[in-house]
């Protein structure tokens, strides 16, 4: 007798978290929320995403209208850096564009990300003439403001990695258009040396071939 009211009260038991469970798990799925980017019928520009409400200043990004804020003097893009870019700015820069630019501008800024690739509207490349021209501030000023089908970044991207992610622009730029005279004199050497083995691999033929090989020394 006991052993039935006990298997009673087991099946009882288990039955009701099983119940809640089910309940817990439809609640999880019928959940109100926006998936990231999606668009939205409530707000009348359809983001989701909104920006910051007027006449607030979110904690840690006090702005005084600064140059490294606006990213301009006047009315005038600024053609320098407003902070100072170290290494660790240069790497940081990398890795917040890697998220945030490359996949539409490419990883070497020519236009050709992987969702260009796919059909969206390709940018252009920023090794043409007017934009290796264009001051750092222009850069600036597009990441926080947007221009054409690229949407604004201010909300996602804070002020100083704006500035980091512009740096690594210039870094692209120069890596596309230098010559051995732009690197210092210390690693000139290394480089030639890297130079002369890509020329011997590229001269050797391929193993049952007479035509040589097509792989390239890592850099």
């Amino acid at each position: 007798m006991r052993f039935r009211f006990a298997q009673s009260v087991a099946a009882t038991l288990l039955a009701l978290v099983a119940f809640s469970l089910a309940g817990c798990r439809q609640d999880m799925h019928d959940q109100p929320k926006y998936v990231p980017m999606r668009a939205s019928d409530f707000y009348p520009d359809k983001r989701s995403e909104r920006p910051y409400v007027e006449g607030t200043v979110p904690a840690g990004e006090f702005q005084d209208g600064s140059p490294l804020y606006t990213g301009t003097v006047g009315d005038a893009p600024i053609d320098y850096f407003p902070m100072a870019i170290t290494a660790a700015d240069m790497k940081r820069g990398q890795e917040r564009y890697g998220i945030y630019c490359a996949p539409c501008h490419g990883r070497i800024g020519d236009g050709n990300g992987m969702i260009v690739q796919r059909g969206f509207r390709q940018p252009p490349s920023f090794h043409i003439d007017r934009l290796r021209t264009s001051p750092p501030g222009h850069y600036f000023d597009v990441i926080t403001h947007g221009f054409g089908a690229m949407p604004d970044y201010s909300s996602q991207i804070s002020a100083q990695d704006r500035w980091r992610i512009v740096a690594y622009v210039r870094a692209l730029q120069l890596s596309q258009h230098a010559s051995v005279n732009d690197v210092p004199v210390a690693q000139r050497g290394a480089i030639k040396k890297a130079s002369e083995l890509q020329k011997q691999v590229e001269q050797t033929p391929v193993p049952g071939t007479t035509g040589p090989q097509k792989t390239e020394v890592p850099r």
